[in-house]
């Protein structure tokens, strides 16, 4: 899976919820017993921060929580996720990516990308069944993110839900408040400013080998699933050649934004779980590191 794919996840619960329900899921499957997804914590006297990085989408019945990780949900007042979606209003999410993605007059998504993908890329709308002239009207970003449904299904991710649901249940079965650190409009406006050519460059990472995507998502559930922040970490480093624009805006920007938040999250008392995507707590730029570029002590406490 590119660099792009990967970093798709930020945005991945709105294009999900904007496209409808899933299909019939795949096997369950188990984190490994002597694996630990990693947990962080940010403290001071009177407040307590655990960070946690989750992948947004997981196999259908994927076990992934443990004592520690469950101990530190028990102790929180409230959860906070990178954004509250609401998925019982599918034609909610669906308004709100058509307000922002589509434009009249655009070229044919099919001559959008090199002659030498066209084939791949008319093969993956065929079995999206959207129809041609819909997606012709949408700009470069959406119509990519409404393909996703398809390589979702190719990596047996259609039946499946992410951690954020799951931590969502737990905390509303509670009644424990939830807060996002951003807006889904937010979220769909970092894509709707790239580039058009960083767009294209994203609509070409869509029509990749789905043989090599599948395992290099195996490769980085098996990083997360035991708390690996190297090979996390590494999964980013290693394309960032392939848009370096994509990872400012999806991954740089928004670290940094968050670590400001945190910090000044510091100043109420209390205990909450930030829970957002493994690849946003792991390298050079994380928002562990930038924490602690600020002063902070950051504990991994698994």
């Amino acid at each position: 899976m590119t660099l792009i794919s990967r970093l798709l996840s930020a945005v991945l619960a709105i294009t999900l919820a904007a496209c409808g329900p899933a299909a019939s899921p795949p096997a369950a499957a188990r984190v490994a017993q002597e694996d630990h997804p990693a947990l962080w914590k940010l403290a001071d006297e009177d407040t307590t921060i655990y960070l946690f990085g989750t992948i947004h989408v997981l196999p259908a019945g994927y076990e992934w929580r443990d004592a520690a990780i469950d101990a530190a949900i028990d102790r929180s007042d409230a959860l906070v996720i990178e954004a509250v979606i609401d998925r019982t209003d599918p034609a909610k999410a669906f308004a709100l990516l058509s307000r922002l993605g589509t434009t009249p007059g655009l070229p044919p998504l099919l001559d959008r990308v090199p002659a030498d993908k066209r084939e791949q890329l008319a093969a993956l709308i065929a079995r999206s069944r959207l129809p041609q002239p819909f997606l012709d009207g949408m700009e470069t970003w959406s119509g990519a993110l409404m393909l996703m449904p398809v390589l979702m299904s190719d990596l047996g991710l259609d039946g499946g839900m992410g951690v954020e649901e799951q931590l969502e249940a737990r905390f509303k079965a509670d009644g424990r408040p939830i807060e996002g650190l951003e807006t889904a409009e937010q979220q769909l406006r970092v894509l709707d400013g790239l580039p058009e050519d960083v767009q294209r460059q994203f609509l070409v990472a869509m029509i990749d080998d789905g043989t090599a995507q599948k395992a290099e998502f195996d490769a980085m559930l098996a990083a997360w699933s035991r708390g690996d922040e190297a090979a996390i970490a590494a999964t980013f480093d290693k394309d960032v050649r392939v848009s370096p624009e994509l990872r400012a805006a999806l991954l740089v920007r928004r670290n940094a934004a968050w670590a400001d938040w945190l910090k000044a999250r510091l100043d109420r008392p209390g205990t909450i779980f930030v829970a957002v995507g493994a690849g946003h707590l792991a390298g050079p730029d994380s928002v562990v590191r930038m924490l602690e570029a600020k002063g902070l002590k950051v504990e991994r406490v698994q």
